[in-house]
């Protein structure tokens, strides 16, 4: 007999819970039990029928944010539903639910606004924290996303409008990594805005104040923490869209005192790194023979800079050796020493001016990206500065004549931000560069050959490290898991690819790729002595948190046996 869920909760009740309203899937066995008779339309539908319908419905949609706004009423409604439909149709869906629309539903954030996902905590509120964090109605959270809104892809201060992030990164987690969605917490600390247009506008609904900053932040920001880990102290804490003066810091203060990590500095060069690995094994060369430059020195800059330096030092080398193999480029030129005040991860990665003897450049106190890539012979060329088609024509044509098979990422996000469109790269290199894009893009028709595009989201990377932490109740994230992940990542990739230029699993093979490096990183975390957890093996553990969308049988729970 199937297991049957009681509740006690009235009929209305039940039909405004998203995690328990099945719709017309409810069967009339279950109508007459909860009380819903004549609350729905006769016919029961089977969850295949609900699917077909919503897809419908999706279509019927003519622009990219009246599609997205259909998905998040689905999911205020019927979340089961709302992650079967993603399931089924992944491939298409996801640049509905993520990016780039996400971008423009931040952009329209309090226009569309309708319905409460997530817990807000404005400063303006301060002396009120402690209640608000009691408000939290879940008792048990697994993975939690933060953001103030500072920088927002690459859109820049969203204010309140950056919830769009936490809400669409935890759907990623519960459809990728098995993440149950009542055991998600999207959190917005709405420090206020600097964005003026925000400021001015009157429909704006978050706090209507210049931003915060200086000790009152950090006070701020370590209460919440401080009430956070009281409340959840099993839960993971993700880090995310914080503008570069506070991402760091937030982050390296934090990271042994809760289970943490940045996707933006982390997640990002996770991803990076799985891609360069996949492409490099591609042209089958090592990584130690790359000389990579990346466009732009903020906090992904610098994360992939770091990681690629961790995985080039994995392969024997010195870290002095896998710097000079690194060249970070910003919009003062290329790091190099008597650079225009570095921070200390930018100071790490800075180059000698001896470094440059014999290069031809125009001034050697400022080297630029163009004088990198012709001197250092780059062929690994990193976009991470969000300014559309810096990737210019004679760059690309230089990188095509430093590789026959140049390695180019334009990362930024939304596609509107990418610094090169995939259609000039090909056709500038004549089809030979191998090329990973942070947005979604169309397959290039070149000389009539298709390229797909690979698209280097960091969905491939944070849904695996959630899931792993809430499988073995982690105590700590540690660098080395995001090279464990880019490594297992890249493998899968190769394995699991139908296109040679392909650098990432399909999205539809992603759960199961989540699953995979998910078991070897709750592995590290065992071995490590990070695990709250080690009741069974680390595949035991993340297959017992994984959750699938399948409608649940409800019956009515008996009152009399609980007096």
């Amino acid at each position: 007999m199937e297991k049957c869920i009681t509740t006690s909760l009235s009929p209305l009740e039940i039909l405004y819970n998203p995690l328990m309203n099945k719709g017309t899937a409810f069967t009339i066995e279950e109508r007459r039990e909860l009380g819903l008779l004549g609350l729905l339309p006769h016919h029961v539908s089977s969850m295949e029928e609900q699917v077909k319908r919503r897809y419908a419905n999706f279509h019927s949609k003519k622009s990219n944010i009246e599609r997205y706004k259909m998905l998040v009423d689905l999911q205020d409604r019927n979340e089961v539903l709302f992650f079967r439909l993603l399931h089924e149709y992944v491939e298409e869906m996801l640049a509905y639910i993520y990016t780039p629309t996400v971008g423009e539903a931040s952009l329209a954030f309090s226009m569309h606004y309708n319905q409460t996902r997530g817990i807000y905590i404005p400063y303006a509120l301060k002396d009120d924290l402690d209640e608000i964090i009691d408000n939290i109605p879940q008792e048990d959270v697994e993975v939690i996303v933060v953001t103030d809104g500072s920088r927002i892809l690459g859109l820049g201060d969203m204010g309140a409008g950056g919830m769009v992030i936490p809400v669409g990164k935890l759907a990623l987690y519960s459809l990728f990594g098995g993440i149950h969605p009542g055991k998600v917490l999207p959190v917005m600390i709405d420090m206020g805005t600097d964005n003026e247009e925000l400021l001015a506008d009157e429909l704006y609904i978050g706090w209507r104040h210049p931003r915060v900053r200086g000790e009152e932040y950090f006070g701020f920001i370590d209460r919440f923490i401080q009430a956070i880990k009281k409340k959840y102290p099993n839960a993971l804490l993700q880090w995310e869209d914080f503008e570069k003066a506070h991402a760091r810091e937030l982050l390296i203060k934090y990271r042994d005192e809760i289970c943490s990590f940045n996707d933006d500095i982390q997640g990002t060069a996770g991803c990076v790194l799985a891609g360069l690995l996949a492409a490099v094994k591609t042209k089958g060369e090592q990584l130690s023979q790359q000389r990579v430059a990346i466009l732009g020195a903020g906090s992904a800059g610098m994360g992939i800079a770091s990681l690629i330096a961790r995985a080039l030092v994995q392969t024997g080398m010195s870290f002095e050796e896998a710097r000079r193999n690194i060249y970070v480029v910003d919009r003062h030129g290329l790091l190099i020493e008597g650079h225009k005040e570095p921070d200390e991860v930018q100071n790490k990665f800075l180059h000698l001016k001896a470094d440059l003897k014999g290069w031809e450049v125009a001034n050697s106190g400022s080297v630029s990206l163009m004088e990198v890539v012709r001197n250092a012979k780059i062929n690994v060329l990193i976009g991470a500065c969000a300014q559309p088609g810096i990737f210019g024509e004679a760059l690309l044509e230089q990188m095509g004549k430093n590789d026959q098979r140049p390695i180019i990422f334009p990362l930024s996000n939304p596609t509107s931000k990418a610094e090169a469109r995939p259609e000039d790269i090909l056709r500038v290199t004549d089809g030979r560069a191998i090329i990973a894009t942070g947005s979604p893009f169309e397959a290039v028709s070149l000389g009539g050959k298709t390229y797909p595009i690979s698209q280097g989201n960091n969905v491939y990377i944070f849904p695996a490290i959630g899931l792993a932490a809430a499988a073995v109740k982690a105590n700590k994230i540690l660098p080395e898991m995001f090279l464990k992940a880019a490594d297992v990542l890249s493998s899968l990739a190769l394995e699991l690819r139908q296109d040679e230029s392909m650098l990432f699993p399909r999205f539809k093979d992603l759960r199961f790729a989540t699953r995979k490096m998910a078991i070897e990183i709750a592995q590290m975390a065992i071995d490590k002595g990070l695990a709250k957890d080690t009741s069974g093996s680390a595949e035991e553990l993340v297959d017992r948190v994984m959750w699938f969308p399948e409608y649940q049988t409800y019956c009515r729970k008996d009152a009399s046996k609980d007096s």
